[in-house]
């Protein structure tokens, strides 16, 4: 057999699917049964399911086997652009009724004032300015953790602050190390830089020791320890520790995504316990909204660290000179800090909400977070859960949107609880744990 015959055997079982003769669902063969079948090595199976993987047809599931998917891939990563279902439980960016007003208010000065504006349409620049940077080095305080003033940097975004991170830390072509489930747009930007993603095993806990010192050599890492998008988990202080002391054993740099923490005030950040191995990103989006956010990036604390600000700048991602301004109001007058206590509040009663409802289901969260890791009972599958739950108009993620690398991943999804009304979220979630208890071939008749 040629090595490309595994190639042919891929195109057939691709064509069955698109003839329908292999239908959404449908569960392949174990391996060795479909190398044994076809009469070839099992090396060649192998190939032959990881191409099928590759071109988005199939998906593994832990413990399950491989399957036909339910649908395509999407070509963008997953939670790119808000979806049409009436009912999103997919995306998460938080607003709370009578927020907007609020922040209008705050702005108002800054529209009625021609210096205020002029100032407010200059470009920005990476650094900012002095109140700028002192403004929101106060506001990002965290359990007795204060980021230096004088070497805070600004971003578009917190996507865009990643990025300029990422760019400063990883050569193309080098080793970024993430958790094996991720933040999806990690795996844009990667793609996008040339970087390669390295999955690092998790426990309860988070990121292991032991994956992190197996993956060596990395150039980087990057980390969610507090209210880990999808799982929704914090890292408990002892990993926290181990982590750093880590960083600094094998020389390693650490991305933290700290865009959830202000969730969790009461932690500090990993930041804190490794400073001068730490770069900390933040932003407004879950803070205040998505619509006029800004991202905030910290590099470490230690004089031969990569240039950051020339990351943002060449990469375009500095902020833009209104909502720096938009920002330095709403950080300094006391709204942000208003609108982020609602949102505390918001989460808390939200979580207690999909507890009651998915009460007796496998969940894994904070009670503080904004979403929650639903583990499916049998014998759902996550794809097939998904699709029977747009069939309702209800939008949920399925596991492979955060999965990295092209492995098994959980049969799960991940419940975004933040968008709809809360009696809506209840009315959702009382849909969706009736829809799991039902076998999918029945649910699949409505």
């Amino acid at each position: 057999m040629t090595g490309d015959d595994y190639r042919a055997i891929a195109d057939e079982l691709a064509a069955a699917i698109a003839a329908g003769r292999l239908r959404p669902g449908d569960r392949l063969p174990p391996l060795r049964r479909f190398a044994r079948r076809r009469r070839i090595a099992d090396s060649t199976a192998a190939r032959v399911y990881r191409e099928l993987g590759r071109r988005g047809l199939t998906v593994g599931e832990v413990g399950r086997g491989t399957f036909v998917r339910t649908a395509p891939p999407a070509t963008e990563p997953a939670l790119a652009e808000p979806g049409g279902h009436p009912i999103d439980l997919e995306l998460n960016f938080p607003v709370l009724p009578g927020q907007s007003a609020l922040l209008a208010q705050s702005l108002g000065p800054l529209l009625q004032q021609d210096e205020a504006m002029s100032a407010a349409l200059c470009p920005g620049a990476a650094a900012g300015t002095p109140v700028a940077r002192h403004t929101a080095a106060a506001h990002l305080t965290r359990a007795g953790w204060t980021p230096d003033a004088r070497r805070l940097l600004f971003a578009g975004s917190g996507r865009q602050a990643l990025a300029a991170a990422f760019a400063a830390l990883v050569p193309p072509g080098e080793r970024l190390g993430v958790e094996a489930l991720t933040f999806p747009v990690i795996k844009g930007i990667a793609a996008r830089l040339g970087i390669t993603l390295v999955p690092l095993a998790m426990d309860e806990h988070g990121v292991t020791p032991d994956a992190l010192r197996a993956a060596a050599p990395l150039r980087a890492v990057y980390l969610q320890p507090a209210l880990h998008n999808p799982l929704g988990t914090t890292m408990p202080e002892v990993r926290r520790a181990e982590v750093a002391a880590l960083l600094r054993e094998l020389d390693l740099y650490a991305v933290e995504d700290a865009v959830y923490g202000f969730l969790r005030p009461d932690l500090p950040p990993l930041a804190a316990l490794a400073p001068e191995r730490t770069v900390l990103v933040d932003s407004l989006s879950k803070r205040l909204a998505p619509g006029l956010t800004l991202g905030f990036l910290v590099p470490p604390d230690r004089p031969a660290a990569p240039d950051f600000a020339a990351a943002l700048r060449s990469g375009a991602w500095t902020a833009s000179g209104f909502a720096l301004e938009a920002a330095v109001r709403w950080l300094g007058d006391g709204t942000a800090t208003a609108v982020e206590a609602d949102k505390r509040a918001d989460a808390a009663a939200r979580q207690r909400i999909a507890g009651d409802r998915l009460a007796g289901q496998r969940l894994r969260t904070d009670p503080h977070a904004y979403h929650c890791w639903w583990e499916l009972p049998e014998p759902w599958r996550a794809d097939t859960f998904v699709a029977a739950a747009a069939r309702r108009g209800i939008a949920v993620t399925p596991s492979g949107a955060f999965a990295v690398g092209a492995g098994h991943v959980p049969n799960a999804v991940r419940l975004a609880l933040s968008a709809p009304p809360v009696d809506v979220l209840a009315d959702a979630l009382d849909v969706l744990v009736g829809l799991a208890r039902r076998a999918p071939e029945d649910a699949g008749a409505e």
